[in-house]
């Protein structure tokens, strides 16, 4: 009795997986029947690999492995740099990109 219980409340469950799983769609656009969403999220990827060309031709921040997600026009900036020129220049090339309207910068200096 008690593997049937079990087993019967797999079955129905399995159906839910993708509710559990998915969470939102796109890392967490919202899915609109007017393109505009896919809009953004184009000119977000492009912030995002505008900033990355900049870093790769900066002498102050190019050796750091720095994380940039861009979201509706908001970076936020990860990672670890060994300097607060570097972190401060990291902040100042993303603010500078064109498209950005807001930065977080969560880059932490180590000593």
């Amino acid at each position: 009795m008690r593997f049937g219980v079990t087993l019967l409340s797999l079955l129905l469950l399995s159906g839910c997986t993708a509710l559990v799983v998915g969470g939102t769609p796109a890392g967490g656009y919202s899915q609109g029947k007017d393109g505009g969403d896919s809009e953004v999220q184009a000119a977000d990827s492009a912030i995002t690999s505008s900033i990355k060309g900049k870093y790769a031709a900066d002498a102050a921040v190019r050796e750091f492995d720095i994380g940039i997600r861009t979201y509706e026009g908001t970076v936020t900036l990860t990672g670890r740099v060994a300097t607060v020129v570097a972190r401060d220049r990291a902040g100042s090339i993303a603010k500078s990109t064109k498209g950005v309207l807001n930065v977080n910068n969560q880059i932490v200096v180590d000593h």
